[in-house]
């Protein structure tokens, strides 16, 4: 059975279209007008082994926050759609990870609450023309719309850049981890039944 979904949201801020493909071998289209997120896409499609193409026309001309926050409700939306009612997988998944200078470590859990957690203190506001804050208002907004507990901790580092994609890759190890099928397990990896 294929776990995939296509999101579609349009707003007067923003218009997007999102395909994903939770069993993919890590192929990324992302087309956001924000390179820098593009990037941190293409690593995270990567590093998660999910297939994801992003086509986003945002309001740039005011900034990037709404076109960076609203490609992570669509990711979040499409991470909780093409898992369904999550029978047979992990649930949960954590990953340290180490870049450079950086050690970053991402924990989640697709239990069917978002909470978000982000422990990270940027030494630039900017990474070129992207805004620092704007790698922790992606993931809330993956996480609210994921239905995903998120934590997501930078342990040390002195680069914004390394330290974003530190997150990002962390990010889609611990995800990857947790959407995974676990054989010993049929039904929904909870004693509630559901989630």
């Amino acid at each position: 059975m294929s776990r995939s979904a296509k999101i579609t949201r349009k707003t007067t801020e923003t218009d997007i279209e999102l395909e994903l493909n939770l069993d993919g071998i890590g192929e990324a289209q992302p087309d956001t007008g924000i390179g820098f997120l593009d990037h941190m896409l293409s690593l995270f499609a990567k590093h998660g082994a999910f297939d994801l193409t992003v086509k986003a026309n945002g309001d740039l001309d005011v900034d990037q926050h709404h076109t960076v926050e609203d490609v992570g409700i669509c990711l979040g939306r499409a991470f909780r759609e093409a898992l369904g009612e999550k029978s047979g997988i992990r649930r949960y998944g954590h990953f340290t990870l180490p870049m450079e200078e950086t050690l970053a470590t991402s924990a989640a859990d697709f239990g069917g609450r978002a909470f978000f957690v982000f422990e990270a203190e940027f030494p630039t506001s900017k990474i070129g023309e992207f805004d620092s804050e704007l790698v922790a208002d992606f993931w809330q907004a993956f996480s609210a719309n994921a239905l995903c507990n998120l934590h997501l901790i930078v342990h040390y580092g002195r680069n914004s850049h390394h330290m974003a994609e530190c997150i990002f890759k962390a990010a889609a190890k611990s995800l990857r981890m947790a959407v995974e099928a676990d054989p010993r397990v049929t039904d929904v990896p909870s004693t509630k039944g559901t989630l």
